[in-house]
C-alpha cells in the first residue's frame, strides 16, 4: 500500500519521529475520556507513530488510529486494542455515528478542515467529542533556552511551512464550527539529554527543508554551539511545551 496524496513532511523521518517525539500525558486522555458519554471507540486521526493512540487505549475499548503515511504506521507503537490504518482524516472509512471521540494531535493544521469537519459530523455519535490538540514552541531550562529560541525563530524560521503558524497560536485561528468545551491542560514535559533534544529537532519539517536548501544539517551546527553550554551531553534537562486543546461537542443534543 502506498502513501495517500497529502502533504507529507514526516514519512522519511518516521524512525526519528517514533523515537524522539514527546509524549502526551494520561491526565489529558482522562480529561477527554471523561467528556464522552461512553468510551467504546475513539478515532485518532494523523496518529503518526501512535504517541497518543496507545494512551487512548487505556480508557477506550477500541482505538482506530489512522495516518496517511504508511511509513509512520509501520513504526507505530503496538497495543492490543489499537487498530492502525492508512487513511486520510477526511476519509476515515468508518460507519455513520460510530465514534465517541475524534482526536487530532499535532496534525489538524495539515488537514482540509471543511472536508474533515463533514467527516466528523458523519462518524460522531450524538454528543460525541472532537479534540484538536497541539503543542507549541519548546523551552529548555536555563540560559540555553535563548540559543534554542534563536535556532527556532531565526536559523530555521524561514523554512517552516505556512501552516506552522497555527501551531504557534495554539490553533486559535483555525475555524471550529462546534460548541466548544473548556479542557484543563498541563504543559507537556520531558527530561532529555542533548542528543535526545537534537533527535527531536531532526523530526521538524523546517529542518528537513533547510537541509535541502543549504546542503548541510542546521542541527549539526547547533550541536557544536550547544556543547559548550550544555555541560555533559548525557545530562538530562527539563524540556517543556505549551499544550493547547480545542474541544467541542458534535451533534449536541
Amino acid at each position: 500500500m502506498k502513501n495517500l496524496d497529502f502533504k507529507d513532511h514526516f514519512s522519511k523521518s518516521s524512525d526519528n519521529y517514533a523515537a524522539y517525539r514527546p509524549s502526551y500525558s494520561l491526565d489529558l486522555v482522562n480529561e477527554l475520556a471523561d467528556l464522552c458519554a461512553t468510551q467504546n471507540r475513539v478515532l485518532d486521526c494523523g496518529c503518526g507513530t501512535g504517541q497518543l493512540s496507545v494512551l487512548l487505549a487505556k480508557r477506550f475499548q477500541e482505538v482506530i488510529a489512522t495516518d496517511a503515511s504508511l511509513a509512520q504506521i509501520d513504526k507505530a507503537r503496538k497495543e492490543d486494542n489499537v487498530i492502525y490504518q492508512v487513511a486520510l482524516a477526511e476519509q476515515s472509512g468508518l460507519a455513520d455515528e460510530s465514534v465517541d471521540l475524534i482526536t487530532v494531535a499535532q496534525a489538524a493544521h495539515w488537514l482540509d478542515l471543511d472536508k474533515f469537519y463533514k467527516e466528523v459530523e458523519r462518524i460522531a455519535r450524538p454528543n460525541g467529542i472532537l479534540a484538536l490538540i497541539t503543542y507549541g514552541v519548546l523551552h529548555v531550562e536555563g540560559a540555553i533556552d535563548t540559543l534554542i529560541q534563536q535556532f527556532y525563530y531565526q536559523t530555521i524560521g524561514p523554512y517552516w511551512p505556512a501552516e506552522r503558524q497555527h501551531v504557534e497560536d495554539g490553533y486559535k485561528s483555525l475555524p471550529f464550527p462546534f460548541t466548544e468545551i473548556k479542557v484543563t491542560t498541563v504543559n507537556m514535559e520531558e527530561f532529555w539529554s542533548l542528543d535526545e533534544l537534537l533527535g527531536y529537532f531532526n523530526t521538524w519539517s523546517a529542518v528537513k527543508e533547510a537541509e535541502k536548501v543549504l546542503g548541510s544539517s542546521p542541527v549539526d551546527q547547533l550541536r557544536i554551539v550547544l556543547l559548550s553550554e550544555w555541560g555533559d551531553p548525557e545530562d538530562k534537562k527539563r524540556i517543556s511545551w505549551p499544550l493547547s486543546i480545542r474541544a467541542g461537542k458534535v451533534k449536541a443534543i
